[in-house]
């Protein structure tokens, strides 16, 4: 396969001051690419606000021969995010990339979390998010070519203690992209979600101190290059951590099918296991793909043949 390269791209990184969004800054400016790096300098849990960590990035970039900005925009702001993509534009003509990596955490039991605190969290990943996407997204329909990937987790793909409000906006990227990458096919603008497990400041206290040498963010970077390359794949939940990459799919079991006589919770329960029986899962394409087979499955249980079949 031809190098990854993404010469003559621009890309906006957010979060990108530290840990993960700095490597991917770093790996962007290293392939060629233009990049701005936004970051509005808080701690892990929201608080505070400096621009030095961006800068400090930028630097980087050009001490090595790349092109880079430095913004210190707050992603839940779509006023602060429109000015940053105005900027983007102006300074360097387009923009290809995005890259929505900010994030921050306010870790608590359900009982005792806070609703501002889980309010919080929203804010900054999934409504941060959105705006960063909406600022972009008719832009790059326009251009006919755009890469755009959230950043989930396993908290919010699998669960995890303490982590409701973060679960919660992560687990929403996955409706966002899976819409995303449909309506963006036919303008060339391709979405996929990197779920990471890295050693960043949002782990390492959750992580054991033996086994965070091998979760450096830079073996996560080649996964996030590759989803935003010119040949990424679209609709595509990529896992990756410790240098490891594999894919996380939704599937549908083929499940049963009760007659009209049969309609009860009580039989619901007594077939559960066929219910959850893995075997001839599928993947479902839309949401329009899960209707019709339930209606070709009820369809077919009552002896009714469906126009077309």
């Amino acid at each position: 396969m031809s190098e990854v390269r993404f010469d003559g791209r621009v890309a906006i990184v957010t979060g990108a001051g530290v840990g993960l969004g700095r490597s991917h800054a770093l790996g962007l400016a290293a392939r060629g690419a233009k990049v701005v790096v936004n970051d509005l300098g808080t701690s892990t849990d929201g608080t505070g606000s400096g621009s030095d960590a961006a800068r400090a990035v930028v630097d980087e970039i050009r001490a090595a021969g790349g092109k880079a900005i430095a913004n210190g925009a707050n992603v839940a702001d779509s006023g602060q995010v429109q000015a940053m993509v105005d900027e983007a534009i102006s300074e360097f003509g387009h923009v290809d990339i995005l890259v929505n990596n900010a994030g921050i955490l306010r870790d608590k039991t359900f009982a005792k979390m806070t609703l501002e605190d889980f309010q919080m969290v929203m804010d900054v990943h999934l409504t941060g998010s959105v705006n960063t996407a909406h600022a972009l997204w008719r832009h790059m329909c326009e251009r006919e070519y755009g890469r755009i990937v959230f950043t989930t987790s396993a908290s919010g793909m699998y669960g995890n203690f303490g982590q409701s409000n973060y679960g919660a906006a992560k687990s929403a990227m996955l409706g966002l992209m899976n819409v995303l990458s449909i309506e963006g096919a036919k303008y060339n603008v391709r979405a996929n979600i990197l779920a990471p497990t890295a050693a960043t400041r949002m782990t390492e206290n959750l992580i054991p101190a033996e086994l965070l040498a091998l979760l450096k963010p830079e073996t996560i970077t080649p996964g996030l290059l590759a989803l935003v390359s010119d040949d990424a794949p679209s609709k595509m939940i990529l896992g990756a951590g410790a240098g490891c990459f594999a894919e996380t799919k939704i599937y549908e079991t083929e499940g049963i099918t009760l007659q009209d006589d049969e309609l009860s919770p009580e039989t619901v329960l007594a077939r559960m296991a066929e219910i959850r029986d893995p075997a001839n899962q599928q993947v479902m394409a839309n949401a329009f793909e899960q209707t019709h087979k339930y209606v070709r499955n009820a369809a077919a249980a009552r002896g009714v043949t469906l126009p077309g079949e």
